[in-house]
């Protein structure tokens, strides 16, 4: 089976190629220039020079392949438009191209994301029933990202898969995190109980692939999430257990972290960097739920995380320390 992979050099992409080529897949990967290919150094993978605009490199790279791994996306940009012509727009080039010379293709596979949905709206778990109702710039193009995909539900065999917060080995993210645990301090948004779905990276991409592989109608959408919610504080207490480290914990008033958000937005509004947190985020992460649940998942794809969250953050601390991100 051949298999191309977008986002192929980033923290999910490297891993699923890494799944694809343990279950024996022929992989080719779309690489950019500036790319680095630090986590498939050394591995039986081809490269695709271009991006998702290179259309000639695009169309003599799918024609041949069985499945198509859509994973790139942009999270963190410092306009609409950069959002848009990285989720939205390149996604729509994508599949036009795809359904355009291979449209035999077994399947099309689109990560999407949690997001596109917004915060529940109660204390129930969101299903794939849900409407979306994405409240950032990043879950709109997103969102629409999907849309573009479901267009040609009638022409290719698609399907969505729509993470929660991930986490894991050769992720840059999360280390925040542990590093500001490690240096004595838990910080926890707001003082009312918030909870999350969260998904070991090596979890998620079985899911990709059973997505991928397994018999499925045309534009289904799955959430490939835990089995459970958590609040911070046991996000807190299994981070102290696997660090083996106590740390102050510190409650932010929402008030702060707004001040914080729009004094980041307009520093960086003159340079070229993107601001970990800005207005957008501040609502993203002020909101008291983000969770989903599995079940259709478990019961159409034969999905079970493998990793309990105690499980899942010592592999991935323990990662850390070994590549010296945390010493």
């Amino acid at each position: 089976m051949k298999a191309f992979v977008t986002g192929a050099t980033g923290f999910v992409g490297s891993h699923l190629v890494d799944l694809l080529l343990k279950e024996g897949f022929e992989v080719s990967c779309l690489k950019r220039q500036t790319s680095s290919v630090k986590w498939l150094e050394g591995k039986k993978v081809s490269f695709i020079e271009g991006d998702l605009y290179s259309n000639g490199a695009l169309e003599s790279a799918i024609k041949d392949v069985d499945y198509v791994f859509h994973v790139a996306g942009v999270v963190k940009a410092k306009n609409q438009e950069a959002f848009e012509k990285g989720n939205n727009l390149a996604t729509k080039n994508l599949i036009e191209i795809t359904a355009k010379v291979n449209p035999g293709l077994k399947k099309f596979i689109h990560v999407s994301s949690l997001a596109v949905c917004g915060p529940n709206p109660d204390n129930e778990p969101l299903t794939e029933e849900f409407t979306p109702k994405p409240m950032t710039t990043y879950a709109r193009t997103k969102r629409e990202a999907e849309k573009e995909v479901l267009k040609f539900s009638d022409k290719l065999p698609v399907v969505i898969v729509r993470p929660p917060a991930i986490y894991g080995p050769r992720d840059a993210e999360i280390l925040i995190y542990f590093k500001t645990f490690k240096g004595g301090l838990n910080s926890i948004i707001g003082f009312k109980d918030k909870y999350l779905s969260l998904i070991h990276v090596k979890d998620l991409v079985q899911g990709i692939y059973l997505a991928g592989i397994k018999e499925t109608k045309s534009g289904d959408i799955y959430f490939i999430t835990s089995d459970k919610p958590y609040n911070w504080d046991e996000v807190g207490a299994v981070t102290s257990k696997v660090m083996n480290k106590k740390a102050i914990k510190l409650r932010v008033p929402h008030f702060v972290v707004f001040t914080v958000g729009g004094i980041m937005e307009f520093v960086y509004k003159f340079t070229k960097s993107v601001p970990t947190l800005n207005i957008e985020k501040c609502f993203d992460i002020t909101r008291a739920g983000w969770f989903a649940s599995n079940q259709k998942a478990k019961d159409k794809l034969g999905f079970k995380p493998h990793f309990s969250l105690e499980e899942g953050f010592k592999d991935t601390y323990e990662w850390y320390k070994n590549e010296n991100w945390i010493k």
